[in-house]
């Protein structure tokens, strides 16, 4: 596994634009890569459920049909070994100075991530990404029994260890740079 400089820990409910300002801070590092956790886990659930892995890495229709299931067929693997589909994840990460963790999700992930890396030197930041339900219904999201009332939506919803949190209401070019100037800091 390759040992990173940074490592960048990126959280939020879904719909309030972590993908997005993953793929912004992408284009802004020199040597950065993106890291999602959910790829080896939906890789895997695709294989053993006879699915398409494409599709389930889309924000469609298809991904939604699947997404209970699928969190709670994560849910089994991750207890029986908490760090599994974050192990996968860096085991298959590219060689860049900024990895960029597009989708925690829970404090294990948190945990797996200092564990693994806090001994070897290496920078590791936080970030929640918030917008209001309004915001993220606006953006698509609909309230989905079974998902959002989840462990896999809300462990990190008392969790108060963030080194930035990012409000994400307003869609203004001036806002989006100035929550980006912000992450960036972290990382200087």
């Amino acid at each position: 596994m390759h040992t990173p400089k940074d490592i960048l820990l990126m959280s939020g409910k879904r719909k309030c634009g972590k993908d997005y300002f993953a793929e912004i801070l992408l284009k802004r590092l020199n040597n950065a890569a993106i890291i999602r956790i959910s790829e080896p886990l939906k890789g895997q659930y695709a294989k053993e459920h006879n699915l398409d892995h494409q599709e389930l890495m889309s924000d469609g229709p298809y991904k939604e049909l699947h997404r209970k299931a699928m969190i709670e067929w994560s849910d089994k693997m991750r207890a029986k070994e908490p760090g599994y589909f974050c192990n996968i994840a860096c085991n298959n990460a590219p060689n860049a100075d900024v990895w960029i963790v597009s989708d925690i999700r829970r404090k294990t992930d948190i945990n797996w991530f200092y564990s693994q890396f806090c001994h070897k030197s290496v920078s590791i930041r936080s970030v929640r990404i918030t917008a209001d339900n309004a915001v993220r219904h606006s953006r698509g999201w609909k309230f989905t029994e079974g998902v959002d009332d989840v462990t896999s939506e809300c462990d990190l919803d008392d969790y108060t260890s963030w080194d930035l949190i990012v409000t994400n209401n307003n869609p203004s070019e001036q806002a989006c740079k100035e929550n980006v100037c912000k992450i960036l800091q972290l990382l200087a």
